[in-house]
């Protein structure tokens, strides 16, 4: 089954997926993540390239892709701390109007911020498809139910 145009992602407090919804002119996908710049390699002195990120993406009804409000909280060889990323979040988040935590549907994206990939990518094969979410590493595929695998 290829992917759909608009991919559904369901919402799950406590977990991963804790921080999707609808908002008064949209909807919304936040999440705070670790990445490494798109074609890094570990090595030594992997901890000068890891990164800590608060990020909010906003879409409209339809599930179009609008915006990216993405921020640094540092590398972990600087000591970025998970509690500063979450509370730029929350801070993100409590911008939105009328936010309502829940499932959204939205349609393929994708950006590059430091040289790191953000979106929510799809592809296709003689097999079906699947849409990944990055730098998360959240898969989703059929049955197209918003669950995901990691």
């Amino acid at each position: 089954m290829p992917v759909p145009a608009t991919i559904p992602i369901a919402h799950e407090p406590d977990h991963r997926t804790a921080t999707i919804g609808r908002y008064a002119d949209g909807q919304f996908l936040a999440t705070v993540t670790y990445a490494f710049p798109e074609g890094y390699r570990p090595d030594d002195g992997w901890e000068e390239h890891k990164r800590l990120y608060a990020v909010l993406h906003t879409f409209d009804t339809s599930g179009r892709y609008r915006d990216s409000e993405i921020w640094c909280a540092g590398t972990w060889a600087g000591g970025a701390e998970l509690a500063e990323a979450h509370a730029h979040l929350d801070k993100l988040l409590a911008a939105l109007p009328g936010r309502a935590y829940g499932d959204i549907a939205v349609r393929p994206f994708r950006l590059a911020v430091d040289r790191v990939l953000f979106g929510l990518i799809a592809e296709d094969d003689d097999e079906g498809g699947w849409a990944e979410l990055y730098p998360d590493r959240l898969g989703f595929g059929e049955p197209w139910d918003g669950r995901y695998d990691t």
